[in-house]
C-alpha cells in the first residue's frame, strides 16, 4: 500500500442525500456536472453529450481519451477514481463506426459518466490506453482488443487474454464475424492443440506454477482439497 493511498467514503463530497430516481425520462434528462466541466476544460475534444435515462454519455475524440480520463480521475472537482468497464459497440449498420466506451465512477460524489470516441471503419482503430491512470483498464483493455481488434496505444502488454496468441480467425465479437468461425472445426482444433499456451509468458509468470511444486507435500494436499486462504 502506497503512503498516498486515502479512503474514499461514497458521498463525501455532496450534501445530498443519496435517493432512488423516479420518472426519469428516455431523454433530456439532467446532464451530470461533469459534462459542463468537461466542455469547459476540452472544448474541442467534446463532440456531443446525451443523456439516455438519466445517464449522461459524452462523446470524445479518441486521441485525447487519456488525456481526458486522467484529467477526470485526477482533478479534485470530479475524483473518478473508479473505472468500471472499457468496452466496446458495433453496429449492424457496416457504415457506422465503432464505438469505444468507457464507464467511469466518482464515489466521491455518487457520479456515472459514460465516455465514448467513434472510429471510422477503413482506418486504424486505435485509441491511447488509460492504464497510465487506472491499472484496472490492463485486462479490460486486452479483452476489449482480443474481442474487436481495437488497438490501445501505450498498453503495456497488449496481447490475448481470452483467445490464444495464435488465434487466426479474427476477432469474434465484430460483425462481420461468422457464426462458425472462419475455420472448420477440424482446422480450429487443429490449432488449439499446436498452440503453446506457455510462449508468451515471462519466466517470473511461469515460475509461479513450478513454485507449486516445491512446496511441503500437506500443503500441496490441502490446496489441491480447495482449502482457502485464512482458513
Amino acid at each position: 500500500m502506497s503512503d498516498g493511498f486515502a479512503v474514499v467514503y461514497p458521498g463525501t463530497g455532496t450534501s445530498a442525500e443519496p435517493a432512488t430516481p423516479r420518472h426519469v425520462p428516455n431523454r433530456g434528462g439532467a446532464e451530470n456536472p461533469s459534462a459542463a466541466a468537461l466542455r469547459k476544460r476540452f472544448p474541442g475534444a467534446v463532440k456531443r453529450v446525451d443523456v439516455v435515462w438519466g445517464e449522461t454519455n459524452v462523446e470524445i475524440a479518441g486521441s485525447r481519451a487519456e488525456e481526458i480520463v486522467r484529467w477526470l480521475h485526477d482533478d479534485p472537482s470530479q475524483s473518478y477514481e473508479y473505472l468500471s468497464d472499457v468496452t466496446a459497440v458495433e453496429h449492424r449498420d457496416p457504415s457506422l463506426p465503432i464505438e469505444v466506451v468507457w464507464h467511469l465512477r466518482s464515489l466521491k460524489f455518487r457520479r456515472f459518466l459514460r465516455l465514448k470516441a467513434l472510429l471510422p471503419k477503413g482506418k486504424p482503430l486505435e485509441v491511447p490506453s488509460v492504464w497510465p491512470v487506472f491499472r484496472s483498464a490492463d485486462w479490460l483493455e486486452r479483452e476489449c482488443y482480443d474481442m474487436f481488434g481495437i488497438r490501445f496505444t501505450g498498453h503495456p502488454d497488449l496481447r490475448r487474454i481470452l483467445l490464444w496468441e495464435q488465434y487466426k480467425e479474427g476477432f469474434p465479437l465484430r460483425k462481420d464475424f461468422p457464426l462458425r468461425g472462419r475455420f472448420s472445426r477440424s482446422e480450429q482444433l487443429r490449432q488449439a492443440l499446436a498452440a503453446n499456451p506457455e510462449a508468451r509468458y515471462s519466466m517470473e509468470e511461469l515460475s509461479v506454477a513450478d513454485a507449486f511444486e516445491e512446496l511441503p507435500v500437506d500443503v500441496r494436499t490441502r490446496l489441491k482439497g480447495g482449502e482457502r486462504t485464512g482458513e
